[in-house]
């Protein structure tokens, strides 16, 4: 999820009631539900260092417990030298640990997933239930954030007295109306998965199979297919009156077999992103004397420019022999 979306989460946790826990609780809760994304530093780094550092130590079950404990204790000790701003270890850590885990919650429902088990395993787990970006999950918290604020001007404009607890309410209102979307989008998730397994594609049965929700309209989703010789993008309607056709899939055919995509395939690079990649395409081409071989993600294949990923490049020589390999970021270009 994007930095706004955990700040407003964070900030309905607190009026939902957190923040009569203890004195500082809404900034514990800020600075705890934002603190996991400072791992997109690692973006600065290149590709290689984006893929090893975004969303693992700092989204997986310890860096998580350790957030809450290091903000906690960051805000005690801040608390012995401002009398006034004292806290209890234990309070603050049980604030802080509802931030963070808050913010892992919100990360898991995207498609591009956490590293949860790390350092133990490095497998990767998405529920593939929201866009990094949800118009809908911002709407819910915005409403539940800013209608109360709404009410109270318009009782203060007609001289009446605003309701006690208007805005804990509309905090837990939107927080429960977030839930029941992706509840919702959960179901949709389940159906539109069903969909695109029970299809044909050029006579071919899928072997693997995902659908990713798209970020405003909740019945549209767009899937990815794998079979034994070609991928396909599709998009997957939900509504009542949408007819779901297979036959206007985007067909991405695998590459031949060759000694060329087998070394690729075996290099450090190529390992490291086969071991994020869900749906990995390859594609060989000629590059002067050798082979270039790009390895792609084509969960990501319908994405806009600069939101598609990562791709593998491994240089081979006219033997077939690695002699370059890095990651990049992909332009999505030579889909």
């Amino acid at each position: 999820m994007n930095p706004v979306t955990h700040a407003l989460a964070s900030i309905a946790l607190a009026r939902a009631g957190l923040n009569k826990a203890t004195r500082m609780a809404t900034p514990m809760l800020l600075v705890s539900g934002l603190a996991a994304d400072v791992d997109w530093s690692t973006r600065l780094a290149g590709a290689s260092a984006f893929l090893r550092g975004h969303r693992t130590a700092t989204h997986s079950l310890i860096g998580t417990a350790a957030i809450a404990v290091g903000i906690a204790a960051a805000f005690w000790i801040a608390g012995r030298k401002f009398p006034k701003r004292t806290v209890g270890m234990m309070t603050a850590t049980t604030i802080c640990a509802a931030g963070a885990s808050a913010h892992l919650f919100l990360d898991l429902l995207n498609a591009y997933g956490v590293k949860l088990l790390w350092p133990f395993s490095g497998k990767w787990f998405a529920w593939d239930l929201s866009d990094s970006v949800d118009a809908w999950i911002i709407f819910f918290l915005l409403a539940g954030l800013l209608l109360p604020e709404l009410f109270r001007l318009i009782h203060e404009e007609i001289g009446s007295r605003p309701k006690r607890h208007g805005r804990q309410r509309g905090a837990i209102a939107g927080l429960i109306l977030v839930a029941l979307f992706i509840a919702g989008r959960a179901f949709a998730h389940q159906r539109a998965v069903a969909l695109l397994d029970a299809r044909e594609y050029r006579s071919e049965t899928p072997l693997v199979s995902a659908a990713f929700p798209r970020p405003s309209n909740p019945l549209a989703w767009s899937g990815v297919v794998e079979t034994d010789n070609a991928l396909f993008n599709l998009e997957v309607p939900l509504g009542p009156a949408a007819h779901f056709d297979p036959d206007q899939a985007a067909v991405h055919f695998k590459p031949l077999p060759s000694l060329a995509l087998n070394n690729a395939v075996a290099s450090a690079t190529a390992v490291e992103f086969l071991e994020y990649a869900r749906f990995p395409l390859a594609n060989v081409e000629p590059n002067g004397a050798g082979f270039r071989v790009r390895i792609r993600d084509m969960r990501y294949a319908s994405e806009l420019r600069g939101r598609r990923g990562i791709v593998a490049v491994i240089d081979l020589n006219a033997q077939s022999l690695v002699i370059a390999e890095r990651l990049d970021f992909d332009s999505g270009t030579n889909y």
